[in-house]
């Protein structure tokens, strides 16, 4: 007599920072969506009205609003995609998220005249997304062995 059997698979070993990353990879994407949505926001707004925005004192980084709300913009698009990406559990989308979260964090520096606290807090959640992405070891790999 034969036995059909299912074959074994190795048990995988849950470290506590692997489920950190892994945790954390999931809420890089839905951060990047929120991120996106309000870069896009922000575009709109800053194209629609250049007034919107003050300066608050004088840096040497002066750019045109209307630029500005266009970068926020495209930028917000593509990061809407990349987060998607990233959910879809896309390896695209993870390498994609580590170097816009990096530009993110590039752009909101240069932002800091317009919107100070909200710029601070953009860069601290796009580092964060760095770490996320950077630290998960397990995204977008096949877990069958």
């Amino acid at each position: 007599m034969s036995q059909n059997t299912a074959p074994h698979r190795k048990p995988q070993s849950s470290t506590s920072s692997g489920a950190w990353a892994a945790g954390g990879t999931l809420f890089a994407g839905v951060l990047m969506l929120v991120t996106g949505i309000m870069d896009i926001l922000q575009g709109i707004a800053g194209i629609a009205e250049d007034d919107v925005y003050t300066r608050v004192g004088d840096y040497v980084f002066k750019f045109n609003l209307t630029t500005w709300g266009w970068i926020h913009l495209i930028l917000g698009l593509i990061l809407v995609i990349v987060g998607y990406g990233i959910l879809k559990g896309a390896e695209w989308g993870r390498v994609a998220g580590i170097a816009l979260a990096s530009l993110n964090v590039l752009l909101h520096f240069l932002f800091l005249p317009y919107q100070p606290w909200w710029s601070l807090f953009t860069m601290a959640v796009s580092i964060f997304v760095i770490w996320a992405l950077a630290t998960d070891e397990g995204h977008g790999r096949d877990a069958r062995i």
